[in-house]
This record gives C-alpha cells, sequence and structure tokens, in this order.
C-alpha cells in the first residue's frame, strides 16, 4: 500500500518547464526540447509518470538513469592551457532520469517545509525562501 501521493501531470509539467532547451545532450542523446514535444502527446506522459511512480513504488533507480558522460571543456580566455586546472569538467546525465530527479525534489521539499522539518532561519536553496524572509530572520535574532 502506497504512503505517498503518486505523480501528478501537473507536477512533471512543472519540473519541465522550467528546463532550459539549450542543454547539452547525454548519454541517451535527448534535449529537454526533445522530452517537452514527447509529453504533448497524453498517451507518453501518462507513460513517463507511470515510470516515475513505478522507481518510488519499487525503491529502485534503474542503472539507466544512473549513466554519465563527463566532457572536458577549456576554461575561456586562457593563454595557455598546460595545467589541468585550467579546464573544467562536466558531468551530462541522462535527461529522463534528470526530470525525475527534479519531481522527486520538488516532492521532498514541499514535504520537508510544510511539516517543518527545516529549521524556520534555514534559508538558502529552499522555495518561497525569499530575502525578505532573510531579513525578518535577521531581525528577530537581533532583536531577540
Amino acid at each position: 500500500m502506497r504512503s505517498w501521493n503518486p505523480f501528478s501531470k501537473q507536477e512533471l509539467i512543472n519540473a519541465i518547464e522550467k528546463c532550459n532547451n539549450s542543454s547539452a545532450l547525454g548519454p541517451d542523446k535527448l534535449t529537454w526540447n526533445h522530452i517537452k514535444s514527447i509529453i504533448r502527446n497524453e498517451d507518453c506522459i501518462f507513460k513517463l509518470i507511470d515510470i516515475a511512480n513505478a522507481c518510488i513504488d519499487l525503491g529502485h533507480w534503474p542503472s539507466h538513469f544512473k549513466t554519465s558522460t563527463m566532457i572536458v571543456i577549456p576554461k575561456p580566455n586562457k593563454f595557455t592551457y598546460d595545467s589541468p586546472k585550467l579546464y573544467r569538467p562536466i558531468v551530462l546525465l541522462n535527461m529522463i532520469g534528470k526530470l525525475f530527479k527534479k519531481m522527486i525534489g520538488e516532492c521532498l521539499q514541499f514535504h520537508t517545509i510544510s511539516n517543518s522539518f527545516i529549521h524556520h532561519s534555514q534559508l538558502e536553496g529552499l522555495k518561497q525562501r525569499s530575502t525578505i524572509d532573510a531579513g525578518v530572520v535577521l531581525t528577530h535574532i537581533i532583536h531577540s
């Protein structure tokens, strides 16, 4: 029996709509643009949701999603490239796996915030936590 709510169509759409269409290809050779065009088909979007829900239900992350490719690019505006620190390694992951990780991350963040699992002064990297919130916390600390 499930102890969580399965992912919805809207959660998948929300996760993908913010993705940059100019991302580099991962090992699966898909781009966000490809996935955005795939999910225009209702059957495809529900198949992706079924796969994401099955990963959670089974507690299994398929090895296909773990596959990555690393590319090394030179840092711009350097005179010579004779040292390894003058290059930047970039790891490219499979896009479907990245999409599912985004959906899982959104869900975890929602539940940790709504259930007060995170201290009220923890603001970095959380949604609905702004500089105004940081100012309120700082003012409270100073006042105390």
